[in-house]
């Protein structure tokens, strides 16, 4: 299954890019490059929907990028998560 959540990006004082997504309770990712950093966001988010999946099957709705306020500096990136579940499901 696909999932594709906005991650907002921005650059801490230290010079790092933190990535958090405003649907995704607690998931962020850092790293030293914007690259890296929405590589560690697609990973973060992978593992946190992946849990959701696992526990209660149920994720929260996802917000359209137009919709979200940015700060000075911040940008959107769409990060796209392919999770394939196993358990309980026919194939």
């Amino acid at each position: 299954m696909k999932f594709i959540y906005p991650a907002i990006i921005k650059q801490t004082p230290s010079g790092k890019f933190k990535a958090v997504f405003p649907d995704l309770a607690c998931c962020e990712a850092e790293a030293d490059t914007l690259e890296d950093a929405v590589d560690k966001a697609n990973e973060a988010a992978y593992d946190w929907i992946y849990l959701e999946l696992s526990e209660d099957g149920h994720l929260p709705p996802i917000t359209d990028i137009h919709d979200l306020h940015l700060n000075e500096g911040e940008i959107v990136r769409n990060i796209c998560v392919n999770v394939r579940l196993t358990d309980g499901w026919d194939e």
